[in-house]
């Protein structure tokens, strides 16, 4: 998911279709993720890794084809399912460009109505946003998984990202911008020195995904920060790193994540070193940003502070 922001950011004012499968990210913008050499070199080697020489494979949400045509290096047919025209005319014309691309079958449809016409060895689904937010990774993922189950029996096949972990951490979030006050949803490249932002606690983990087992499409939070410093907390940053493949002989771990996501608190609130600060959220899997901002709850109790709800 590139920092192009998706139509679900307002859902009240989306339609369902609107904000179906996220959004029909505009062509142009695959250029920003065919460029950017850290999420490419990441799925690549673990698709390299997990489509075995004659594998079946199928690409939900294919985009461009880019990650079917990986897969075609080892397998032996790859399904690619892309519901936006644009896009299925814009991949037949790339893979007819890229060696190995006739092994990819381009499919027009919808990706929770869509089934191979046969058992695959591994699927592909990238439909990530930072919290598994607005695009429908999560929900696409499960719906596969009842009608794979329905009419193939059997074992799954192998998900590409396998994993994903999810963590929130309460910051004191610089938002003035040549001296223009704007508490805006902002997003930032992972691991990076971001001078604008100071760290009030460790980060906490607050779901973890194993797409090979049961999916919730809920998530449910609270827990208690204890800030390490001093400042006004005034806002939460969102973490979500993809565990793209764990290698079945030593169990190394290929990941990428996603821009780290930062919602601002309606109001900030001034805190203490060794302060506790109590977090709460709850939203749903695909659904908008402002879902999950309009459910956070942070309150401040201290040994010798009034309890201070901010919402």
């Amino acid at each position: 998911m590139t920092q192009f922001e998706d139509g679900c950011i307002n859902a009240g004012a989306q339609t369902e279709e609107d904000c179906y499968l996220g959004q029909f990210i505009p062509l142009q913008y695959h250029h920003h993720m065919l460029t950017d050499e850290y999420r490419m070199g990441a799925f690549k080697a673990a698709i390299d890794q997990a489509v075995f020489p004659g594998a079946k494979a199928l690409d939900l949400g294919g985009g461009t084809g880019v990650l079917s045509w990986f897969a075609a290096a080892n397998a032996s047919k790859v399904w690619c399912v892309e519901f936006n025209p644009d896009l299925v005319k814009e991949a037949h014309r790339l893979l007819k460009l890229n060696q190995g691309g006739d092994k990819v079958e381009i499919v027009h449809a919808d990706a929770f109505e869509y089934l191979p016409p046969e058992p695959v060895d591994v699927v592909i689904c990238e439909m990530l946003h930072p919290a598994m937010l607005c695009e429908k990774q999560v929900n696409v993922i499960k719906s596969f998984k009842d009608r794979y189950l329905q009419r193939f029996g059997g074992s799954f096949p192998r998900f590409l990202p396998e994993a994903v972990l999810m963590a929130v951490q309460p910051l004191q979030q610089n938002y003035q911008f040549m001296g223009f006050h704007a508490p805006i949803i902002q997003f930032q490249l992972p691991g990076g020195i971001h001078t604008n932002t100071m760290e009030l606690a460790p980060p906490q983990v607050y779901s973890i995904i194993d797409f090979a087992q049961a999916v919730s499409e809920e998530f449910s939070w609270k827990s208690i920060f204890t800030l390490e410093q001093a400042g006004q907390v005034n806002a939460l940053r969102f973490i979500t790193k993809n565990i793209l493949s764990i290698s079945r002989s030593d169990t190394s771990i290929i990941e990428w994540q996603n821009h780290y996501m930062i919602l601002p608190l309606a109001e900030p609130i001034d805190a203490r070193a060794g302060a506790l600060l109590h977090v709460s959220f709850n939203y749903r899997a695909g659904g908008s940003l402002t879902h999950l901002q309009n459910s956070i709850t942070a309150t401040l109790v201290g040994p010798d502070e009034e309890l201070c709800e901010r919402k």
